[in-house]
């Protein structure tokens, strides 16, 4: 809580304290005016045990106050300590502390002693505890001649520090000449007796210089042991062993700890492999926010330390051998220790009161009591007063009871004392508080306003709120004893002018205070968690809302301390912007708002990511022929967890520079037991991985030789295989560097025949990995084995394999070959196996050669193509696919080895049966005509056979190419040219041609053509598609449609009146003058003309009673075809215009057309 105190706008800090606290603190402070008669109160002592340096003044604090001020004098080991006999002694003026010189002549051990000093005045005298000075001691160590030390490797080693006793105790380290300290591990290192443990030595702990050193601090003095020579031996092998305790010895010990003191707990382990220390407490948990580990766990610390701490515990040392286990029995006493201390008591004449002195210790401390400094039992006797124990009764008191009383409570581990007076007085109220004060509060906190008041009787206090305002009463106010008002929540309308009023008998004092209530100051906008790359730039926002009247500062940190002074961060406003982020940038930003009445604070953490930094400090432990500890320690995680460690070896001796996996253990361990090869030099890093991906290596650790031994495997793919008939070459992979296990790597190469009863014969190689054995029958079963050997010994017993010897070509042509053809293009071989003896190798399968006799007398048979079928295995038949129909084939067989085939089988000659011709070759379509097209074609590629004939057929194709009727047609084999006629003019034609032989039809190929059309046809139709695509001509043909349909209306009307009308006559008489009829001469028809077009017009003909029509007076023309396009044609009359869209129905009769009525079609379709 903050709390502003303002005496007339001047603003006053109460502090800020928690509540209880500060009440507290109010009560205790409610002394005696100090212009009002009061006895001694001591306010300053030095400490009870106060060690003084001997190189300065020695200081004996004792301040007092009380009114009249008191008089102060000294007693030293029990008896009064004159001060004015002494002149290196003096007494500072107004107080009691004592200044003895000793910087110009005297010495400390001569002031050495107890002392107690004591304040005296009217009312009653205080006194100070007994003050022990004592001056501080660094002494030297005393002379003496250390011997070397020498020990095997592997053994344990207690270097013995024993420094002097010193006033403090001493710190201790170990360093060496060149003032460096003594790396310490869980191998080696200090006990809290300041001895140097090792669990077990190595070479490199040899040295000449440990030294013990024991640092004074009070006198700022170091003093140095005599240097202590160790010497470790190599041992061929340390011999491994289980641990035990150097210190504390045996099962069980027992340790006492004062309450409120550290309570330290050491074990300390021998072994090999190096112990590792565990701690548990037998009879309940170990408090988990006091317990430390220190020391490589050796040493358990638990911090203030209580009763409830005391029980049994236990450490355990385990190694890969054994574990062992010791019991520490902890009792924990106490030095007395206050439950309440005494306190002041003020009492009006004729009062009652009490003095309560209670506290506590194990064991249970004496009570006593003192007045004046005199014990109570010889003091001066007083009626008023009543001892019961630890309490003493007062009643109806006079001015004449005002005394000093001490109250001391001891055991055998300490004392307290304690000083409270009581003082009779009668004095009317007095208020303390400045008047006026004015407080200011933050909305929603506690306000305390003060009313520190004093009287003789007690007073008792009223408040009220406002100038007229009544008596405030409990709720929601807080009345505190001291006379504060406290409101738990101020709220805005808790703003005012309040008034204190104390009374008692002797009269009555009132003060006002004044409230004010402020808004809050609150962080809108909170510093969000970043997570973040090296290099790249990070921004915090901070957004504060305060009270108008208060002026906020805001302030950023980084990890509790000030931004760094860095032109990377930068603050704008509401943001802090840090640029190019490092590694060191990462930790937690504070926005911290501070006003004059309180201060809020948002924090966010920036963790800047990245792979772990390599690990280091790679060191090599426990060093047997087959494994080794490896130790490291690593690296800075960069924020990311390291989820393992990858632990990677080089063999110095065979692979220099080539690193391989060896290990790998999670990211929580720092060692790792490593197995290990003989005779390789070893030498192995670390890398570290975590989220973000892995380390680079690690320092290279020291190199470490293990030794030879033989071969613990052989050559693997150890095969036996022949080169030529009469040999056998055996083959391995040979073994590398790191698996020969020692020096001169050599193969004991044997082998005898499988089915023989020879015995096995061996030969000894180096640095080869195949051998070859001359001189062996072909094709004969081995029995082979490699085995592996060194300097030191041969691996074990190999696996034996088998191999043969060479093959060599087989000797016999497989027998009873025959074919059975089973269609035109595929034929089944059937041969006799040939017996296994004459292949003389591995059987690979059966060949087959086969070739056709086709026109084999046109061309050297040297150059006859043959074709090859390799059968796998022992089959004795197989299918020889994709023949050609109609042929003569001749084949053989041939079986196979490894080493190639042999003989062939006599030749068997077989027919293929025809088959299908395949397409003709070309197809072309000549000389097209009005009625006719001749087609040329080429005979098929691959007749198959003998050609029977030819079919061709053929079906027109319309406008909207649908297709017409089919007409089929055969052709004579003989023939290669066809004329077709009475075709169409003007029509295409869709051909499809395939040719046949005795095993049906082949494969058809299919063509287009157009016939010819007469070319005056072709230009009437393009005039008078041009002509219909005209607005004038449309609306005139929509006139004469008109007119002749009211024609024929009237007709119809008139023939209904049973009148004739001579219609043929009728239209004769009123046909359109510029319609023409057709001219005889040329069949050609009239023309439509105007004076400015003259384009040609189809008209409708009258159809002969027969419903015949002559070819040349037909309606179709290429405009059906090409919608006006003109057509073009060749210089041999073929067509080579385009085809529209347009559908062509069939015609009703004969070759009638019934186009789609056009103007001039609707025109012809009404005559």
């Amino acid at each position: 809580m903050q709390l502003k105190i303002m005496p007339k706008k001047k603003r006053l800090s109460a502090g800020r304290v928690p509540l209880i606290l500060f009440l507290c603190q109010m009560i205790s402070a409610l002394d005696v005016p100090l212009d009002l008669v009061q006895p001694p109160t001591i306010t300053q002592q030095s400490p009870k045990d106060y060690i003084i340096d001997p190189r300065e003044n020695i200081v004996i604090q004792c301040e007092a106050k009380g009114k009249p001020p008191p008089s102060f004098s000294w007693t030293r080991n029990g008896t009064h300590f004159d001060i004015d006999k002494d002149p290196l002694v003096t007494m500072k003026a107004g107080s009691g502390t004592l200044v003895i010189n000793i910087l110009s002549e005297g010495k400390a051990e001569t002031y050495e002693g107890v002392y107690q000093c004591t304040a005296r005045n009217e009312r009653g005298a205080a006194i100070s505890n007994n003050i022990v000075v004592r001056p501080s001691r660094s002494p030297l160590w005393t002379k003496e001649k250390l011997e070397p030390i020498t020990l095997r490797s592997g053994q344990s080693l207690v270097l013995p520090c024993r420094p002097p006793i010193g006033l403090p105790p001493a710190i201790i380290f170990w360093m060496d000449n060149s003032f460096q300290r003594l790396p310490q591990s869980e191998r080696v290192s200090q006990g809290l007796n300041g001895d140097l443990y090792f669990s077990n030595v190595l070479p490199e702990d040899s040295r000449e210089d440990y030294i013990c050193y024991a640092r004074f601090n009070h006198t700022q003095t170091i003093q140095q042991k005599q240097p202590i020579s160790v010497k470790v031996i190599s041992a061929k092998s340390s011999r491994e062993r289980p641990p035990t305790f150097l210190t504390p010895e045996g099962n069980a010990s027992n340790k006492e700890e004062l309450r409120g003191n550290v309570l330290s707990l050491e074990c300390i382990a021998e072994g090999l492999p190096t112990p590792i220390i565990y701690w548990i407490k037998e009879d309940g948990t170990l408090p988990t926010n006091r317990t430390f580990y220190r020391n490589f766990q050796k040493t358990l610390q638990i911090t203030q330390v209580s009763e409830a701490d005391s029980g049994k515990y236990q450490c355990i040392a385990k190694n890969a051998l054994g574990v062992i286990h010791h019991t520490i029995s902890v009792t924990v006493k106490a030095a007395p220790y206050w439950i309440m201390a005494p306190q002041n008591l003020v009492l009006s004449p004729g009062e009652d009161g009490a003095l309560n002195c209670r506290a506590n210790g194990n064991p249970k401390p004496k009570i006593s009591w003192l007045s004046n400094g005199v014990p109570i039992e010889i003091a001066p006797d007083d009626p008023s007063r009543k001892i019961n124990g630890d309490t003493i009764m007062f009643s109806s008191v006079q001015e004449r009871s005002s005394a000093v009383y001490q109250c001391n409570a001891s055991n055998e581990y300490g004392y307290l004392l304690g000083n409270a007076f009581v003082n009779v007085l009668a004095e009317p109220p007095r208020i303390l508080t400045s008047t006026n004060t004015l407080y200011q509060v933050i909305a929603n906190r506690p306000a305390l306003l003060d009313c520190a008041f004093f009287g003789s009787p007690l007073p008792s206090i009223e408040w009220f709120k406002g100038t007229k305002g009544s008596a405030l009463h409990e709720d929601p106010y807080v009345f505190h004893e001291n006379g504060t008002l406290e409101i738990p929540v101020a709220q805005k309308d808790s703003t005012g002018t309040y008034t204190c009023v104390a009374k008692n008998k002797l009269g009555m004092a009132k003060n006002e205070v004044h409230l004010e209530i402020k808004d809050p100051t609150r962080i809108i906008k909170q510093p969000e968690y970043a997570v973040v790359q090296r290099g790249s730039t990070v921004s915090f926002e901070c957004k504060v809302k305060h009270d108008h009247t208060l002026i906020p500062t805001v302030t950023w940190l980084k990890d509790h301390g000030e931004l760094p002074s860095d032109g990377r961060f930068t603050i704008d406003k509401d943001h802090l912007v840090v640029a190019d982020v490092s590694d060191d940038d990462g930790g937690t930003y504070t926005c911290v708002a501070n006003t004059t009445l309180d201060n809020v604070s948002a924090s966010a953490v920036l963790s800047v990511v990245d792979v772990p930094n390599p690990p280091f400090d790679l060191e090599l432990t426990d060093q047997l022929d087959k494994s080794v500890q490896l130790s490291w320690t690593p690296g800075d995680d960069n924020n990311s967890p390291i989820t393992k460690f990858i632990i990677e070896y080089e063999n110095a001796m065979h692979e220099a520079g080539l690193w391989h996996h060896q290990a790998e253990v999670p990211g929580t361990q720092t060692r790792a037991q490593l197995k290990l090869s003989p005779y390789v030099n070893y030498s192995f890093r670390v890398m570290a991985e975590n989220s973000l991906g892995r380390s680079s290596p690690s320092e290279a650790s020291e190199q470490y030789l293990t030794k030879a031994a033989e071969p613990d495997k052989n050559p693997m793919m150890v095969e036996g295989l022949g080169s030529e008939p009469d040999n056998l070459v055996i083959t391995w992979q040979p073994l590398n560097g790191f698996e020969s296990n020692g020096p001169g790597l050599q193969y004991k190469v044997s082998w005898r025949q499988k089915d023989g009863d020879d015995e096995w014969t061996s030969v000894i190689v180096a640095n080869v990995s195949k051998y070859i054995v001359s001189g062996t029958p072909t094709f004969v079963p081995y029995l082979i084995k490699v085995q592996a050997l060194n300097d030191v010994g041969f691996a074990p017993e190999p696996a034996v394999v088998m191999g043969h010897s060479g093959e060599d070509l087989p000797m016999v042509a497989p027998g009873n070959v025959h074919v059975t053809v089973v269609n035109s293009t595929l034929a089944e071989v059937h041969w006799d196996p040939v017996p296994l003896k004459s292949v003389r190798g591995h059987l690979q399968g059966y060949r087959i050669y086969y070739w056709t006799d086709q026109n084999s007398s046109k061309r050297n048979r040297r150059h006859i193509e043959k074709k090859i079928l390799t059968f796998q295995g022992s089959k004795t038949h197989g299918m020889l696919p994709g023949l050609e129909p109609f042929s003569h084939y001749t084949l053989n067989v041939r079986v196979v080895n490894g080493k190639g085939e042999g003989p062939a089988s006599p030749d068997r000659v077989f027919h293929t049966p025809e088959g299908v011709p395949s397409a003709p070759s070309s197809l072309k379509i000549v000389n097209p005509t009005l009625d006719s097209l001749t087609l040329e074609w080429d005979p098929p590629s691959h007749p198959n056979g003998i050609l029977t004939e030819y079919t061709l057929k053929y079906q027109p194709i319309n406008s909207t190419h649908e297709l017409g009727p089919l007409v089929d047609l055969k052709i004579p084999a003989n023939k290669t040219r066809w004329t077709l006629k009475n075709l169409n003019f003007s029509t295409r034609y869709k051909f499809y041609f395939y040719a046949q032989t005795s095993a049906g039809s082949g494969s058809q190929i299919t063509e287009e053509a157009v016939t010819t059309v007469d070319e005056g046809k072709m230009a009437m139709a393009s005039r008078q598609v041009d002509i219909a695509t005209q607005g004038w001509f449309i609306g005139l043909m929509c006139a004469v449609a008109l007119l002749i349909l009211i024609l024929l209306i009237v007709c119809f009307i008139r023939r209904n009146k049973g009148g004739k009308y001579p219609v043929k006559e009728k239209e004769d008489a009123h046909a359109d003058p510029e319609i023409q009829p057709m001219k005889e001469d040329d069949g050609t028809f009239g023309e439509y003309s105007d004076a400015e077009d003259h384009k040609p017009l189809k008209k409708g003909s009258r159809t002969p009673s027969d419903r015949t029509v002559k070819k040349e007076d037909s309606d179709d023309s290429l405009v059906d075809y090409g919608e006006g396009v003109n057509g073009q044609f060749n210089e041999d009359g073929s067509f080579i215009g385009q085809y529209s869209g347009k559908k062509e129905k069939e015609p009703a009769e004969g070759n009638e057309s019934s186009e789609a009525p056009s103007p001039v079609n609707a025109m012809n379709s009404f005559v």
